[in-house]
């Protein structure tokens, strides 16, 4: 790992190499981040920045180096202060405000897989087998200040982690205003930018930008990581090149992006320090959260494929990990808040009978609840909704030979609510300044431990009454008026990280009570989809909106992050309650397994045919759920391109089973050929490829119907309905057998789109929002 000789530090995984190296100043250059290289060819003369003059207008290091100028010099953690003019990684002012530090070598360590550390902040965990850890001790050159840059490899995930420390071994207080949690400075700017934004109910677009002179930033300052800029980053060349960076982290995240005037590039990431500072008192220290890098030559899919692997392995913990996760339907938009205890048995039963694993109750079932003004807080049962309470229900839903699981949302307060009368002061709020509200609700303040016992006895009374088997947990507010009554906390700008330390804790304790249960993360959908939760809790809701189009973006940029495992994917009502879109049955499926499927509609109300389809459906989900959930995934045509078609592969780790989505935007009219071409088959192989079998609507044909019928029918009409509900038609006939060479360079021609001028057996029916799923079976 490390060269005595060269003060050389080696950190490499089985495809990746990253160096660094101690300048004779102490201080560290770095050198190096991409394919892996050998030992031998490795040249610090090389790689090392050259310095034999000076540069105009720049403040060299000191006198005895005139020609160090730490502003033109890729560096590992930078300063300011001294010379370097781009934005530092770490701010730290002490005596009257000066800001000026300057930390050189002191001391390193390697040590065998990855030690526990102290931040209460969840992190990524490994042993000998699996990871490596360095830590690299820097000390400051004139004050009581150390800085311990922590670094864990972890060889199989092509993956390093990062997390910095900050010692005070002084006998004053400093205030540290940013520490970020890595650095990586790169020698050339032609690379883009690729950032995951957005909002409520459509989160994580994908977004690619050039780099050009000066700052980026990619931030959340809400109190969440965030559906406007989730943490996860990219920066990507034309020849394939990719490095990715994400943050273990939960709450306000700042990933910085600067080109410097010498085409010199730094990324930061870390806490927001827009919102944050810290006292740190007399021989005390603080810690970052945990940064994620990767790199990979084959694009963003290689770089994607690298998180996958490493959040599966070594993010998700528990009797969860690697477990396939059942298929759930949620009451939610089906009955909203208005159910009856009759209601919810006759929803599970006609759920039990399609095949489904799980019946989630979800808001509305406690306190005085029957809309959002009343009741958070309030963690008992409706005794009007469900007069029989939890235990009852659950029970006839575990007779069913279900799950049941539960809705809550532990850190949020209703000034309708018994716990707000006894305890005002627990709401988040400034005293004497009126509090914004978001929802009609607002914040318990997790700060404060009596606040969290009084959640985990409440929330651990309820699931051990009502043996619930999952839950999850909501946010559906984000913060304002950050004020707390917590002693410790010496300055307000500590309040957003002391909040998500005590909602760690809180998780910690929950979940090491509740083992085995399965935790779904939520916050307004896919508002907190990060790392951090992810902890905790196995899977995480994607998103609100459910619209089958939406989710072709909202879970195509999730999965450049995000493994498919951790992705809740519902299939829900036409038309779509969040956009008013109409789209097939068999179509949001197709797009919802490639998650972790559930079903969020009135089961109730569905006309035989679809409640057929819906159990061909999760039938179909359970013979290939492992694949979906933790095949190796790859996007190959984008949703976020110019392209009307979408593409999306999984493969078994052997390749001899594949998956892959075809689907379209809008239906073109007088259709070319489409032509499915797929990379990551075996090419030595032969295949047989045929698609899923799915049943068409002829409402989808409207007045064409006339055109065969001996009886006139009217669109919309009885006649319409009544034969829509007797006869479906099968999707086309279509089946190759074809090599994986053949696969992967020439592709497959698909059968004709309908194009207007007829339709057979073999004509491919798919309308605007249409998809396929195609089955590929390795033979030989």
């Amino acid at each position: 790992m490390i060269s005595k000789k060269d003060r050389l530090f080696n950190l490499s995984t089985k495809k990746t190499t990253y160096l660094f190296a101690i300048t004779e100043t102490g201080h560290l250059e770095h050198l190096y981040y991409g394919r892996y290289l050998s030992k031998e060819t490795i040249s610090i003369d090389a790689l090392a920045e050259k310095r034999s003059i000076s540069i105009g207008t720049g403040t060299a290091y000191d006198s005895d180096h005139p020609t160090l100028f730490f502003t033109n010099l890729c560096m590992e953690y930078s300063t300011m202060g001294k010379g370097d003019y781009r934005e530092s990684s770490v701010d730290i002012s002490y005596s009257r405000g000066m800001q000026t530090l300057d930390f050189i070598v002191k001391s390193y360590r390697i040590l065998p897989g990855k030690p526990r550390t102290f931040s209460g902040l969840p992190e990524s965990y490994g042993d000998k087998s699996t990871c490596t850890t360095l830590e690299v001790m820097l000390k400051e050159t004139c004050l009581p200040l150390r800085l311990a840059l922590t670094y864990t490899v972890f060889e199989d995930s092509n993956v390093i982690t990062r997390r910095a420390t900050l010692y005070n071994d002084s006998t004053e207080e400093v205030t540290i205003k940013n520490l970020a949690s890595a650095q990586l400075d790169l020698d050339t700017d032609d690379w883009k930018l690729v950032t995951f934004d957005g909002a409520w109910s459509r989160e994580r677009y994908m977004h690619e930008r050039p780099l050009a002179p000066g700052i980026m930033i990619n931030d959340s300052k809400s109190g969440v990581s965030s559906a406007d800029h989730n943490p996860c980053i990219f920066l990507t060349k034309e020849n394939g090149e990719t490095i990715g960076m994400n943050l273990i982290y939960s709450s306000n995240h700042r990933e910085l992006v600067e080109t410097s005037p010498y085409g010199k590039v730094r990324v930061l990431t870390g806490i927001n320090p827009a919102t944050f500072s810290w006292v740190l008192a007399p021989q005390d220290r603080f810690q970052t959260p945990e940064a994620i890098l990767t790199y990979s030559p084959d694009a963003l899919n290689g770089a994607s494929q690298n998180f996958h692997h490493f959040i599966n392995n070594h993010i998700i913990r528990g009797p969860w990990k690697f477990r396939e996760r059942p298929v759930l339907i949620n009451n939610w938009e089906a009955t909203y808040f208005k159910f009856t205890e009759d209601k919810l048995i006759n929803l599970a039963k006609e759920s039990a009978n399609l095949g489904i694993e799980l019946f989630v109750l979800d808001d509305g079932w406690f306190g005085l609840r029957n809309d959002d003004t009343t009741s958070l807080g309030d963690w008992t049962v409706n005794p009007k909704k469900l007069p029989s309470g939890l235990e009852n229900l659950s029970l006839e839903v575990h007779r069913l030979g279900m799950m049941f699981g539960l809705w809550v949302e532990p850190e949020m307060v209703s000034i309708e609510s018994q716990l707000y009368k006894k305890h005002p002061d627990w709401m988040v709020a400034i005293p004497g300044r009126r509090p914004s509200v978001g929802r009609n609700q607002y914040i318990l303040d997790l700060t404060r431990p009596d606040v969290r016992d009084y959640l985990f006895k409440q929330l651990s009374d309820v699931w051990h009454f009502a043996n619930v088997n999952y839950i999850k947990w909501d946010m559906n507010r984000v913060f304002s008026d950050m004020y707390s009554t917590n002693r410790e906390m010496k300055d307000h700008g500590e309040f957003f990280h002391r909040y998500i330390l005590g909602l760690y804790e809180l998780l910690e304790k929950l979940t090491a009570a509740f083992p085995n249960v399965l935790f779904e993360s939520c916050a307004s959908g896919g508002n907190r989809f990060d790392l951090g939760m992810l902890c905790y809790m196995p899977q995480t809701w994607t998103s609100d909106n459910t619209d089958a189009l939406s989710r072709l973006y909202i879970q195509e940029g999730t999965s450049c992050g995000y493994p498919l495992s951790t992705m809740g994917s519902h299939v829900s009502d036409s038309p779509n309650h969040q956009t008013l879109r109409r789209t097939d049955l068999e179509s949001r499926f197709n797009i919802a397994a490639f998650g972790v499927l559930g079903y969020e509609l009135d089961v109730t109300k569905l006309k035989g045919q679809q409640k057929d389809a819906i159990k061909a459906q999760i039938a179909f989900y359970k013979a290939h759920r492992a694949l979906l959930q933790y095949g190796t995934f790859t996007r190959v045509k984008l949703a976020n391109s110019t392209s009307n078609q979408v593409v999306w592969a999984v493969a078994s780790q052997d390749k001899s089973e594949l998956l892959v989505l075809f689907a379209q935007k809008l239906n073109p009219s007088n259709p070319g050929s489409d032509k499915l071409r797929v990379e990551i088959v075996d090419l030595n192989a032969v295949y047989e490829v045929f698609p899923r079998q799915q049943r068409i609507d002829i409402k989808m044909f409207g007045n064409l119907l006339n055109q065969v019928s001996p009886l006139p029918i009217t669109e919309g009409g009885i006649a319409q309905d009544t034969i829509s509900k007797a006869v479906t038609l099968d999707s086309e006939v279509e089946h190759y057998r074809v090599t994986g060479e053949q696969v992967a360079w020439a592709g497959i021609k698909l059968n004709q789109q309908f194009g207007g001028t007829g339709y057979d057996a073999m004509t491919r029916v798919l309308g605007d929002f249409g998809s396929r799923i195609y089955i590929f079976k390795k033979i030989k």
